[in-house]
């Protein structure tokens, strides 16, 4: 019974084993044995309850959106500290930067080089690295996985900038899949960052209400409000859906903040181009969300009932 609980690491153990509730450590190994897949959920709750203040370590960033986790990591950076993104699924932190980029009062189209690397784009990027270490601009190298031998250049180049002292204001993006081809010495030098959805539901849909400003949103009329923690709780279903590999989809799809980004201007505008009539159009916002906005990633008919019938 015990094995079959949905939390078991939250459960009293049975018979001659209950004593082990008082020895959080041994409970621990005995969930690694018996349940594995709740490992991780375990050893979460072994920190919050054993460690001082332990819920700060594991809960550090549930309630931060991606761009408030890149504005710290901002903080750390320097013209020799580059910020390394590990991509996941359906990440594109091109955003988020952009977002930082004018918070610190620069302009993203002047000062913001963006390169995706690719046959004959190193010559381009060590051009434009080149001009920002002098001119205190930022560069964002794309997808640098697929360049492994640029990067040892890459490696070499950024300590001959910190040798010749770079404008203060130079910084240095990076993004890559995971890959074996990055050299230790770069990852060691970069602050790295990835953007895996949290762990369970609740955890999903308060990183999803993270995306929304505060004050934005409470200016919002009543329905719109109501629309948005729909889409909340729809995006975090369908993230949450996807841990669970081929029993909830058939295939791996890469939803991410941005298709709920994407979904809340969409509804903003359709709400302000049909607001003289004064009914929301709930089929056509079912469809536009359903069909195009996360359905548009579905190519399997099974997983796009689901898709629409969640709706």
């Amino acid at each position: 019974m015990w094995y079959n609980e949905l939390d078991p690491e939250d459960r009293a153990l049975p018979l001659e084993w209950r004593s082990l509730e008082s020895q959080p450590f041994q409970k621990l190994l005995v969930v690694r044995c018996m349940r594995p897949d709740r490992v991780t959920t375990a050893l979460g709750n072994f920190i919050r309850q054993t460690l001082p203040k332990g819920g700060d370590f594991v809960d550090c960033d549930a309630a931060l959106s991606s761009v408030g986790v890149l504005e710290l990591a901002f903080t750390d950076s320097s013209s020799v500290t580059p910020i390394f993104f590990i991509l996941s699924a359906g990440a594109n932190p091109v955003k988020d930067v952009e977002s930082i980029c004018i918070k610190e009062k620069m302009d993203p189209i002047k000062h913001l080089h963006t390169i995706a690397l690719g046959q004959g784009q190193d010559v381009v990027a060590n051009a434009k690295l080149d001009m920002a270490h002098k001119e205190g601009h930022w560069v964002m190298l794309q997808n640098v996985h697929l360049m492994p031998d640029f990067l040892l250049d890459l490696e070499k180049r950024l300590a001959q900038f910190a040798l010749e002292g770079s404008d203060p204001n130079f910084r240095l993006f990076l993004t890559s899949d995971p890959s074996k081809a990055i050299p230790i010495g770069l990852l060691e030098r970069s602050i790295k960052l990835t953007n895996e959805p949290p762990a369970g539901l609740k955890a999903n849909l308060l990183r999803a209400f993270t995306f929304f400003i505060r004050e934005e949103f409470e200016e919002k009329d009543t329905k719109v409000k109501t629309i948005l923690f729909s889409l909340c709780y729809f995006h975090s279903m369908m993230l949450e859906r996807r841990k669970f590999g081929s029993k909830g989809f058939n295939m791996l799809y890469p939803f991410s903040i941005g298709d709920l980004r994407d979904s809340a201007v969409v509804l903003q505008n359709y709400l302000d181009s049909n607001a003289a009539s004064g009914k929301i159009p709930w089929d056509d916002l079912r469809y536009i969300f359903g069909e195009i906005m996360y359905g548009g990633h579905i190519v399997n008919d099974i997983d796009r009932i689901f898709c629409k019938g969640f709706l």
